[in-house]
């Protein structure tokens, strides 16, 4: 299974910490963000990484190289115009070929068991797997039942609209990782740019085989200061393996 990390985003949210730094090299004890994501890869036998570049892109390429360091292999794709989460996975259809393809949005800090993910994936004949988990006000809220199948994805629900989706079952929150089938990214929308979970996820839910994966590990998305302080701290107390 191939990977992409998403690495072009600005990374607004964090303020002057990002502002001449792209994201996904925010030290963390001393290695880049970047740097954990590769090796949690490799740590689950991904070896071909693909990452996508915008902001400040020409020093992530510097900084992870060919990603030899980390036991993969990274292939760069430049993106003079952002093109979306869903954008950038179907332009790399030619990197992909027919395999699934595993998705991680680049400002995750993640130990998790990608390979029980992925058995998971196949063992449900999925068109796609989504890793969730747990949280209150997220932007999208997913229903799943007994049998781990998504039955419900609203992007950014409006007022009430979570009550009435917890009503109908357990709800969980998207995780920001996917394992892709070939035969759901050939329906990913040919508008730019185009976001996987508004574009793809939410509108076909009903059509397509999504599953979800309940998180058994770590993840921390550092979206915020106090997120990227959080993660540093996991790193320093041995939550997550290095």
């Amino acid at each position: 299974m191939k990977a992409l990390v998403l690495c072009g985003g600005l990374g607004t949210r964090l303020g002057a910490l990002t502002a001449d730094t792209p994201k996904p090299l925010l030290p963390i004890e001393g290695r880049p963000l970047l740097a954990y994501t590769l090796a949690w890869l490799a740590r689950n036998g991904v070896r071909d990484v693909a990452i996508n570049l915008h902001f400040l892109g020409d020093r992530i390429a510097a900084a992870e190289g060919d990603g030899a360091s980390h036991g993969v292999r990274i292939t760069y794709a430049r993106e003079a115009r952002l093109l979306g989460t869903a954008g950038t996975v179907r332009a790399l259809a030619p990197f992909f070929g027919d395999e699934d393809a595993l998705v991680v949005y680049g400002d995750l800090l993640l130990d998790e068991d990608l390979v029980a993910m992925r058995a998971h994936h196949r063992a449900c004949g999925a068109a796609g797997t989504l890793m969730l988990h747990r949280r209150a006000g997220s932007n999208s809220i997913v229903a799943i039942d007994a049998a781990t199948r998504i039955t419900a994805f609203l992007e950014r629900p409006r007022e009430g609209e979570g009550a009435v989706l917890a009503a109908r079952g357990d709800t969980w929150v998207n995780s920001g990782v996917a394992i892709l089938s070939a035969a759901l990214r050939a329906r990913i929308p040919e508008r730019v740019p185009c976001d996987l979970p508004r574009d793809v996820y939410a509108p076909l839910v009903a059509e397509e085989r999504l599953h979800g994966w309940a998180l058994r590990g770590y993840r921390c998305a550092i979206d915020s200061p106090a997120r990227y302080e959080e993660a540093r701290r996991a790193v320093r107390e041995g939550r997550v393996r290095v």
